[in-house]
Protein backbone atom coordinates (compact mmCIF):
# COMPACT_ATOMS: atom_id res chain seq x y z
CA UNK A 1 0.00 0.00 0.00
CA UNK A 2 3.04 2.29 0.19
CA UNK A 3 4.05 4.26 -2.90
CA UNK A 4 7.33 2.64 -4.08
CA UNK A 5 8.55 6.04 -5.30
CA UNK A 6 8.97 6.97 -1.61
CA UNK A 7 11.91 4.59 -1.12
CA UNK A 8 14.52 7.40 -1.09
CA UNK A 9 12.92 8.81 2.09
CA UNK A 10 14.81 6.17 4.10
CA UNK A 11 18.00 6.84 2.20
CA UNK A 12 19.12 10.18 3.63
CA UNK A 13 22.58 10.67 5.07
CA UNK A 14 21.94 10.32 8.77
CA UNK A 15 19.64 7.33 8.44
CA UNK A 16 22.44 5.64 6.51
CA UNK A 17 24.98 6.70 9.15
CA UNK A 18 22.78 5.33 11.96
CA UNK A 19 22.50 1.99 10.16
CA UNK A 20 26.25 1.93 9.59
CA UNK A 21 27.04 2.51 13.27
CA UNK A 22 24.25 0.31 14.61
CA UNK A 23 25.58 -2.02 17.29
CA UNK A 24 28.86 -0.14 17.74
CA UNK A 25 29.18 1.29 21.25
CA UNK A 26 31.16 4.52 21.64
CA UNK A 27 34.30 4.36 23.76
CA UNK A 28 33.45 3.93 27.45
CA UNK A 29 34.54 6.76 29.74
CA UNK A 30 34.65 9.38 26.98
CA UNK A 31 31.86 11.89 26.46
CA UNK A 32 30.44 11.54 22.96
CA UNK A 33 31.20 14.47 20.66
CA UNK A 34 29.07 14.63 17.53
CA UNK A 35 31.17 16.25 14.83
CA UNK A 36 28.75 14.75 12.32
CA UNK A 37 25.75 17.08 12.11
CA UNK A 38 25.93 20.64 10.82
CA UNK A 39 23.82 21.90 13.71
CA UNK A 40 25.12 25.07 15.38
CA UNK A 41 25.73 24.51 19.07
CA UNK A 42 25.79 28.20 19.97
CA UNK A 43 22.60 30.03 20.80
CA UNK A 44 20.84 32.67 18.69
CA UNK A 45 20.83 36.19 20.17
CA UNK A 46 18.49 36.77 23.10
CA UNK A 47 16.44 39.34 21.22
CA UNK A 48 15.01 36.55 19.03
CA UNK A 49 13.28 34.95 22.01
CA UNK A 50 12.17 38.38 23.18
CA UNK A 51 10.57 39.06 19.79
CA UNK A 52 8.72 35.74 19.92
CA UNK A 53 7.43 36.56 23.40
CA UNK A 54 6.36 40.04 22.30
CA UNK A 55 4.38 38.51 19.45
CA UNK A 56 2.72 35.83 21.58
CA UNK A 57 -0.68 37.44 21.09
CA UNK A 58 -0.47 36.32 17.44
CA UNK A 59 -0.39 32.56 18.04
CA UNK A 60 -4.14 32.47 17.30
CA UNK A 61 -3.62 33.94 13.81
CA UNK A 62 -2.98 32.04 10.60
CA UNK A 63 0.18 33.51 9.06
CA UNK A 64 0.04 34.89 5.51
CA UNK A 65 1.31 32.24 3.07
CA UNK A 66 4.14 34.42 1.78
CA UNK A 67 4.99 36.00 5.14
CA UNK A 68 3.96 39.30 6.66
CA UNK A 69 4.98 42.68 5.24
CA UNK A 70 7.62 43.38 7.88
CA UNK A 71 9.41 40.06 7.26
CA UNK A 72 9.31 40.42 3.48
CA UNK A 73 10.56 43.99 3.70
CA UNK A 74 13.46 43.01 5.98
CA UNK A 75 14.48 40.22 3.59
CA UNK A 76 14.27 42.49 0.55
CA UNK A 77 16.40 45.14 2.27
CA UNK A 78 18.94 42.53 3.39
CA UNK A 79 19.30 41.01 -0.07
CA UNK A 80 19.65 44.43 -1.70
CA UNK A 81 22.36 45.50 0.75
CA UNK A 82 24.20 42.17 1.02
CA UNK A 83 24.49 41.61 -2.72
CA UNK A 84 24.62 45.22 -3.91
CA UNK A 85 21.46 44.88 -5.97
CA UNK A 86 20.09 47.88 -7.89
CA UNK A 87 17.33 49.73 -6.06
CA UNK A 88 13.96 48.35 -7.13
CA UNK A 89 15.32 45.14 -8.65
CA UNK A 90 13.41 43.14 -6.04
CA UNK A 91 9.68 43.65 -5.72
CA UNK A 92 8.75 42.49 -2.22
CA UNK A 93 5.32 41.29 -3.29
CA UNK A 94 6.42 39.42 -6.43
CA UNK A 95 9.93 38.18 -5.78
CA UNK A 96 10.15 37.07 -2.12
CA UNK A 97 8.34 34.47 -0.01
CA UNK A 98 8.79 33.05 3.46
CA UNK A 99 9.70 29.35 3.70
CA UNK A 100 10.05 26.96 6.64
CA UNK A 101 13.83 26.75 6.51
CA UNK A 102 15.33 25.59 3.21
CA UNK A 103 14.90 21.82 3.48
CA UNK A 104 11.14 21.84 2.93
CA UNK A 105 11.21 24.28 0.02
CA UNK A 106 14.08 22.51 -1.75
CA UNK A 107 12.10 19.27 -1.58
CA UNK A 108 8.87 20.93 -2.74
CA UNK A 109 10.57 22.38 -5.82
CA UNK A 110 10.48 18.86 -7.22
CA UNK A 111 6.72 19.27 -7.48
CA UNK A 112 6.51 22.99 -8.23
CA UNK A 113 9.19 23.35 -10.88
CA UNK A 114 9.06 20.00 -12.66
CA UNK A 115 6.46 19.28 -15.39
CA UNK A 116 5.25 15.78 -16.14
CA UNK A 117 7.23 15.81 -19.39
CA UNK A 118 10.01 18.04 -20.71
CA UNK A 119 10.33 18.11 -24.50
CA UNK A 120 8.24 14.95 -24.61
CA UNK A 121 10.47 12.94 -22.25
CA UNK A 122 10.96 12.28 -18.55
CA UNK A 123 12.34 15.46 -16.97
CA UNK A 124 15.75 15.64 -15.32
CA UNK A 125 16.84 17.29 -12.09
CA UNK A 126 20.55 18.16 -12.03
CA UNK A 127 22.23 18.14 -8.63
CA UNK A 128 25.76 18.32 -7.24
CA UNK A 129 27.33 15.10 -6.04
CA UNK A 130 27.86 14.96 -2.99
CA UNK A 131 24.41 16.37 -2.37
CA UNK A 132 21.92 17.48 0.24
CA UNK A 133 19.33 14.73 0.55
CA UNK A 134 16.41 17.07 -0.21
CA UNK A 135 17.70 17.44 -3.78
CA UNK A 136 17.30 13.71 -4.32
CA UNK A 137 13.94 13.87 -2.57
CA UNK A 138 12.83 16.54 -5.02
CA UNK A 139 13.53 14.17 -7.91
CA UNK A 140 11.44 11.52 -6.16
CA UNK A 141 8.57 13.98 -5.63
CA UNK A 142 8.70 15.23 -9.23
CA UNK A 143 9.08 11.75 -10.75
CA UNK A 144 12.19 13.14 -12.43
CA UNK A 145 15.47 11.46 -13.27
CA UNK A 146 18.23 12.61 -10.90
CA UNK A 147 21.43 13.38 -12.78
CA UNK A 148 24.44 13.72 -10.51
CA UNK A 149 27.15 16.27 -11.35
CA UNK A 150 30.30 15.11 -9.59
CA UNK A 151 32.16 17.69 -7.49
CA UNK A 152 35.80 16.62 -7.54
CA UNK A 153 39.27 18.10 -7.02
CA UNK A 154 39.60 18.34 -10.81
CA UNK A 155 36.71 20.83 -11.07
CA UNK A 156 37.39 22.63 -7.81
CA UNK A 157 34.52 20.77 -6.10
CA UNK A 158 31.99 22.70 -8.19
CA UNK A 159 29.95 20.82 -10.82
CA UNK A 160 31.26 21.29 -14.34
CA UNK A 161 28.09 22.71 -15.88
CA UNK A 162 29.48 22.99 -19.40
CA UNK A 163 30.24 19.26 -19.40
CA UNK A 164 26.58 18.30 -19.03
CA UNK A 165 25.47 16.82 -22.34
CA UNK A 166 23.02 18.91 -24.42
CA UNK A 167 20.55 16.00 -24.56
CA UNK A 168 20.44 16.03 -20.73
CA UNK A 169 20.05 19.82 -20.59
CA UNK A 170 17.14 19.62 -23.03
CA UNK A 171 15.31 17.40 -20.51
CA UNK A 172 16.37 19.41 -17.45
CA UNK A 173 13.53 21.03 -15.52
CA UNK A 174 15.42 21.97 -12.36
CA UNK A 175 19.06 22.36 -11.38
CA UNK A 176 20.26 22.58 -7.80
CA UNK A 177 23.51 24.32 -6.94
CA UNK A 178 24.88 24.83 -3.45
CA UNK A 179 27.33 27.63 -2.76
CA UNK A 180 29.25 27.68 -0.51
CA UNK A 181 29.32 23.95 -1.10
CA UNK A 182 28.54 21.24 1.43
CA UNK A 183 30.79 19.65 2.51
CA UNK A 184 33.86 21.11 0.79
CA UNK A 185 33.17 24.79 1.56
CA UNK A 186 34.04 26.01 -1.94
CA UNK A 187 32.51 29.25 -3.23
CA UNK A 188 31.14 29.66 -6.75
CA UNK A 189 32.46 32.75 -8.52
CA UNK A 190 30.19 35.39 -9.97
CA UNK A 191 31.13 34.24 -13.47
CA UNK A 192 30.23 30.64 -12.58
CA UNK A 193 26.79 31.73 -11.35
CA UNK A 194 26.24 33.90 -14.42
CA UNK A 195 27.01 30.90 -16.65
CA UNK A 196 24.54 28.78 -14.67
CA UNK A 197 21.80 31.36 -15.22
CA UNK A 198 22.63 31.57 -18.92
CA UNK A 199 22.27 27.80 -19.27
CA UNK A 200 18.99 27.86 -17.34
CA UNK A 201 17.59 30.43 -19.75
CA UNK A 202 19.00 28.78 -22.85
CA UNK A 203 17.45 25.41 -21.99
CA UNK A 204 14.49 26.80 -20.02
CA UNK A 205 14.94 25.16 -16.63
CA UNK A 206 14.74 26.54 -13.10
CA UNK A 207 18.04 27.17 -11.31
CA UNK A 208 17.73 26.87 -7.53
CA UNK A 209 20.79 28.18 -5.68
CA UNK A 210 21.00 26.91 -2.10
CA UNK A 211 22.92 29.62 -0.22
CA UNK A 212 22.36 28.46 3.35
CA UNK A 213 26.09 28.70 4.24
CA UNK A 214 26.62 32.08 2.57
CA UNK A 215 27.14 34.03 5.79
CA UNK A 216 29.67 31.66 7.39
CA UNK A 217 32.74 32.93 5.57
CA UNK A 218 36.16 34.35 6.25
CA UNK A 219 37.38 37.22 4.12
CA UNK A 220 35.42 38.18 1.02
CA UNK A 221 31.63 37.55 1.17
CA UNK A 222 30.58 34.84 -1.30
CA UNK A 223 28.83 35.93 -4.48
CA UNK A 224 25.17 35.06 -4.81
CA UNK A 225 22.68 34.03 -7.46
CA UNK A 226 20.76 37.32 -7.39
CA UNK A 227 24.03 39.22 -7.67
CA UNK A 228 24.75 37.24 -10.85
CA UNK A 229 21.25 37.99 -12.13
CA UNK A 230 21.86 41.69 -11.53
CA UNK A 231 25.12 41.48 -13.49
CA UNK A 232 23.18 39.95 -16.40
CA UNK A 233 20.71 42.83 -16.54
CA UNK A 234 18.44 42.30 -13.53
CA UNK A 235 15.89 39.78 -14.81
CA UNK A 236 14.91 37.12 -12.27
CA UNK A 237 13.56 34.67 -14.82
CA UNK A 238 14.67 31.05 -14.28
CA UNK A 239 16.41 31.60 -10.94
CA UNK A 240 15.57 31.41 -7.26
CA UNK A 241 17.86 31.58 -4.25
CA UNK A 242 17.15 30.07 -0.85
CA UNK A 243 18.43 31.24 2.54
CA UNK A 244 17.59 30.37 6.12
CA UNK A 245 18.41 31.43 9.68
CA UNK A 246 19.70 27.98 10.63
CA UNK A 247 23.40 28.65 10.06
CA UNK A 248 23.47 32.45 9.77
CA UNK A 249 21.74 33.02 13.10
CA UNK A 250 22.18 29.63 14.84
CA UNK A 251 18.41 29.14 14.62
CA UNK A 252 17.62 25.79 12.95
CA UNK A 253 14.75 25.30 15.39
CA UNK A 254 13.04 28.47 14.14
CA UNK A 255 12.31 26.81 10.78
CA UNK A 256 12.43 30.14 9.02
CA UNK A 257 13.96 31.17 5.74
CA UNK A 258 13.06 32.67 2.40
CA UNK A 259 13.06 32.01 -1.31
CA UNK A 260 13.58 34.90 -3.71
CA UNK A 261 13.67 35.24 -7.48
CA UNK A 262 11.51 34.14 -10.37
CA UNK A 263 8.08 35.74 -9.79
CA UNK A 264 6.08 32.91 -11.33
CA UNK A 265 7.67 30.26 -9.10
CA UNK A 266 7.49 32.47 -6.00
CA UNK A 267 3.79 33.06 -6.66
CA UNK A 268 3.13 29.36 -7.22
CA UNK A 269 4.88 28.52 -3.98
CA UNK A 270 2.54 30.81 -2.03
CA UNK A 271 -0.46 29.16 -3.69
CA UNK A 272 0.92 25.73 -2.84
CA UNK A 273 1.26 26.70 0.82
CA UNK A 274 -2.47 27.46 0.90
CA UNK A 275 -3.26 23.91 -0.21
CA UNK A 276 -0.78 21.59 1.43
CA UNK A 277 1.89 23.11 3.63
CA UNK A 278 2.40 25.52 6.51
CA UNK A 279 3.66 29.07 6.82
CA UNK A 280 6.04 30.16 9.56
CA UNK A 281 3.99 31.35 12.57
CA UNK A 282 3.77 35.11 13.03
CA UNK A 283 5.64 35.27 16.38
CA UNK A 284 8.55 33.42 14.77
CA UNK A 285 8.37 35.70 11.73
CA UNK A 286 8.74 38.65 14.11
CA UNK A 287 11.92 37.08 15.50
CA UNK A 288 13.13 36.34 11.97
CA UNK A 289 12.50 39.94 10.94
CA UNK A 290 14.66 41.16 13.81
CA UNK A 291 17.40 38.68 12.90
CA UNK A 292 17.51 39.74 9.24
CA UNK A 293 17.83 43.35 10.35
CA UNK A 294 20.80 42.67 12.64
CA UNK A 295 24.37 41.98 11.51
CA UNK A 296 26.17 42.15 14.86
CA UNK A 297 25.20 38.60 15.86
CA UNK A 298 26.20 37.31 12.40
CA UNK A 299 29.64 38.88 12.76
CA UNK A 300 29.92 37.24 16.18
CA UNK A 301 29.01 33.87 14.65
CA UNK A 302 31.64 34.31 11.95
CA UNK A 303 34.23 35.06 14.62
CA UNK A 304 33.20 31.89 16.48
CA UNK A 305 33.69 29.72 13.40
CA UNK A 306 36.91 31.50 12.47
CA UNK A 307 38.28 30.52 15.88
CA UNK A 308 37.23 26.91 15.31
CA UNK A 309 38.99 26.97 11.96
CA UNK A 310 42.12 28.32 13.69
CA UNK A 311 41.96 25.36 16.07
CA UNK A 312 41.38 22.91 13.21
CA UNK A 313 44.43 24.24 11.38
CA UNK A 314 46.48 24.02 14.56
CA UNK A 315 45.43 20.41 15.20
CA UNK A 316 45.09 19.01 11.67
CA UNK A 317 47.12 21.46 9.59
CA UNK A 318 50.08 19.10 9.22
CA UNK A 319 47.89 16.21 8.05
CA UNK A 320 47.89 15.17 4.40
CA UNK A 321 44.98 16.65 2.49
CA UNK A 322 43.92 19.19 5.09
CA UNK A 323 42.82 22.58 3.82
CA UNK A 324 40.83 25.45 5.24
CA UNK A 325 37.50 25.81 3.47
CA UNK A 326 36.57 29.17 1.97
CA UNK A 327 33.26 29.19 3.83
CA UNK A 328 30.99 27.04 5.96
CA UNK A 329 32.05 25.01 8.98
CA UNK A 330 32.99 21.58 7.59
CA UNK A 331 36.43 20.03 7.29
CA UNK A 332 36.78 17.41 4.55
CA UNK A 333 39.65 15.01 5.21
CA UNK A 334 40.86 12.27 2.87
CA UNK A 335 40.45 8.70 4.08
CA UNK A 336 41.55 5.41 2.50
CA UNK A 337 38.47 3.66 3.90
CA UNK A 338 36.05 6.30 5.17
CA UNK A 339 33.48 3.84 6.50
CA UNK A 340 36.00 1.78 8.46
CA UNK A 341 37.61 4.94 9.82
CA UNK A 342 34.25 6.35 10.94
CA UNK A 343 33.45 3.13 12.80
CA UNK A 344 36.88 3.00 14.40
CA UNK A 345 36.81 6.59 15.62
CA UNK A 346 33.32 6.16 17.11
CA UNK A 347 34.33 2.89 18.81
CA UNK A 348 37.67 4.13 20.14
CA UNK A 349 37.16 7.88 20.64
CA UNK A 350 33.35 8.42 20.93
CA UNK A 351 33.57 11.04 18.20
CA UNK A 352 31.07 10.82 15.35
CA UNK A 353 32.00 11.97 11.84
CA UNK A 354 30.41 11.31 8.42
CA UNK A 355 31.79 9.37 5.46
CA UNK A 356 31.10 11.74 2.58
CA UNK A 357 30.20 8.76 0.43
CA UNK A 358 26.93 8.60 2.41
CA UNK A 359 26.12 12.09 1.08
CA UNK A 360 26.81 11.11 -2.53
CA UNK A 361 25.63 8.61 -5.12
CA UNK A 362 27.42 6.52 -7.72
CA UNK A 363 27.57 8.22 -11.09
CA UNK A 364 26.91 6.59 -14.45
CA UNK A 365 30.38 5.02 -14.33
CA UNK A 366 29.80 3.58 -10.85
CA UNK A 367 32.07 6.10 -9.12
CA UNK A 368 31.04 7.70 -5.81
CA UNK A 369 32.97 11.01 -5.59
CA UNK A 370 32.47 11.19 -1.82
CA UNK A 371 34.11 7.86 -1.02
CA UNK A 372 37.65 9.23 -0.43
CA UNK A 373 36.57 11.70 2.31
CA UNK A 374 35.08 12.13 5.75
CA UNK A 375 33.28 15.26 6.95
CA UNK A 376 33.96 16.91 10.31
CA UNK A 377 31.66 19.67 11.61
CA UNK A 378 33.20 22.57 13.58
CA UNK A 379 30.00 23.54 15.39
CA UNK A 380 30.80 23.31 19.09
CA UNK A 381 32.40 25.80 21.43
CA UNK A 382 36.16 26.13 21.00
CA UNK A 383 37.03 23.85 23.94
CA UNK A 384 34.81 20.97 22.78
CA UNK A 385 35.89 21.41 19.17
CA UNK A 386 39.54 21.16 20.14
CA UNK A 387 38.94 18.11 22.31
CA UNK A 388 37.12 16.31 19.51
CA UNK A 389 39.75 17.18 16.92
CA UNK A 390 42.63 16.10 19.16
CA UNK A 391 40.97 12.75 19.77
CA UNK A 392 40.67 12.02 16.04
CA UNK A 393 43.89 13.67 14.77
CA UNK A 394 46.09 10.55 15.15
CA UNK A 395 43.85 8.67 12.72
CA UNK A 396 44.75 10.90 9.76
Amino acid sequence: MINPALQPLSDYTFARLARMLDGIAPAAGKRPILLSVGEPQIQPPAFAAEAIAAGSHLWNKYPPPKGDAAFLGAVTDWLTTRYGLPAGMLDTERHVTSISGTREALYQLGFLAVPERKNGRQPVILMPNPLYHSYRGAAMLGRAEPVYMNATPENGFLPALDEVAPEILERTALCFLCTPTNPQGRVASLDYLKRAIELAREYDFMLAVDECYAEIYRGVPPAGGLQAAAALGGSLKNIVVLHSLSKRSSGPGLRSGFMAGDPELVGRYAEYIMFGSASTPLPIQHAATALWKDEAHVESNRAHYAENWRIATQVLGNKKGYHEAEAGFFVCMPADDAEALTKQIWREQAVKIVPVGLMAREDAEGVNPGDPYVRIALVYDAETTEEGLRRIAPYF
